[in-house]
């Protein structure tokens, strides 16, 4: 594709403009144009157990912010292809990479990741990571957003409350003050029963709100969650949307202990668990530090959307692959094709993961019966892993493994 802009218009805009849905996709494709998450919805932990990552793992993932490109260094895996269409976020997966390459220490990196709204960041910024950058990368982050404020500057201003992701958390959090609810107490809980009592009296019934019912029923609503009008409509078809929506953040609150659940801490208070630094990714840790810094020659990152970058790989040459909800977004057609690389370029025993909004796999009627023959699919242990996936924001979790 000529440029991101071009990309994004094939993957997103599947309807013509005059039609109703066709208008839905555009006004996603403008929105989608930006930083939509300041993080990764997806648990590194349990991608991982999945994976089965081997030291000659050849791994091809989806960037989205980053995190799970260095979470994934934590298993020492031979290769891993980062692949973005979002120039937003394809570039703040760069920085990452490079602020662990260049600034001097834990502390200043996790300043710069963990905190992300300190005003030191930027001085750190230019003194450490500014003079390694690639004249490209230099400019986007030197670039200015639409408020007119430097893009680098998310980072003392606030990174996990100024993305698409962030503003929208924060109109929710509005809300719910205005209805006198407090979410945030739920990171005082000191038990899972604490949790559920206080998700009870907090939480559940915010969704009550004749104001939550309304936007919750609206596509545009949802945009800035990165969820695509297919993906509102696959979910749409599972009946009541606020109540699915709902059931899922019940599942974030209680399923799992607060302590250590940091996809709660960011979506109560919009942070990380800064004392304990228990409820952090794995790549903010300090005790995984050094090891990723040591990686890092290992991760490629590139600008393109998946079919085209795997219409461009050997066969056989890669044996990982981690799809986020992308195929959310793809027709049965698109995911044909798509499947058809992921067959030629994937090695026998290739593991295949991917996130749905509905709790269905898309490629059980997608996929030609001789194309899918050559995946298994266990949807037994692919409900148990979706169970203990701590972000708790999908349908369903999925593996794939190529047998022919």
């Amino acid at each position: 594709m000529s440029s991101a802009s071009d990309a994004l218009k094939v993957a997103i805009q599947q309807q013509p403009v005059s039609s109703f849905q066709g208008m839905q996709q555009r006004m996603f494709r403008i929105w989608f144009n930006s930083f939509i998450y300041n993080q990764i919805w997806e648990d590194p932990e349990l991608d991982m157990q999945a994976l089965q990552l081997q030291p000659d793992s050849q791994v091809l993932t989806i960037a989205s912010g980053g995190c799970n490109v260095l979470n994934y260094l934590t298993a020492s895996p031979a290769r891993i292809v980062a692949l973005d269409l979002n120039p937003y976020h394809l570039s703040l997966t760069r920085l990452k990479l490079a602020a662990m390459a260049y600034l001097p220490d834990h502390d200043s990196f996790y300043d710069f990741f963990g905190h992300a709204d300190l005003p030191h960041n930027i001085q750190n910024y230019e003194n450490y990571i500014k003079p390694e950058l690639d004249e490209e990368l230099e400019s986007f982050w030197s670039g200015h957003s639409l408020s007119g404020k430097k893009r680098i500057n998310l980072f003392r201003d606030g990174l996990y409350r100024h993305t698409r992701f962030g503003y929208f958390m924060r109109f929710l959090h509005w809300i719910a003050r205005r209805s006198k609810y407090q979410p945030e107490l739920i990171l005082q809980a000191k038990t899972l029963g604490e949790q559920r009592e206080i998700f009870n009296a907090h939480i559940k019934p915010f969704f009550d709100s004749k104001l939550v019912k309304f936007l919750g029923k609206l596509p545009v609503s949802v945009f800035s969650l990165g969820i695509p009008p297919q993906q509102y409509q696959a979910m749409k078809a599972q009946g009541n949307l606020v109540q699915q929506y709902c059931d899922r953040v019940e599942r974030l609150a209680c399923d799992f202990p607060i302590q250590d659940n940091y996809f709660a801490w960011q979506g109560f208070s919009h942070c990380y668990d800064h004392e304990q630094r228990q409820a952090i990714p794995a790549y903010l840790q300090a005790g995984h530090y050094q090891h990723i810094r040591d990686q890092l020659h290992k991760v490629e990152t590139e600008s393109g959307s998946i079919i085209e970058y795997l219409k461009a790989q050997p066969d056989n040459s890669l044996d990982r692959f981690v799809f986020l909800d992308a195929q959310d977004w793809m027709n049965d057609e698109v995911l044909q094709s798509l499947w058809e690389q992921v067959d030629r370029v994937g090695k026998v025993g290739s593991r295949i993961i991917f996130r749905t909004a509905a709790s269905e796999s898309p490629l059980e009627t997608a996929l030609t019966r001789e194309l899918r023959a050559r995946f298994e699919y266990d949807p037994i242990q692919s409900e148990q892993w979706f169970r203990q996936d701590r972000s708790a924001i999908y349908g369903g979790f999925h593996l794939y493994c190529k047998v022919v």
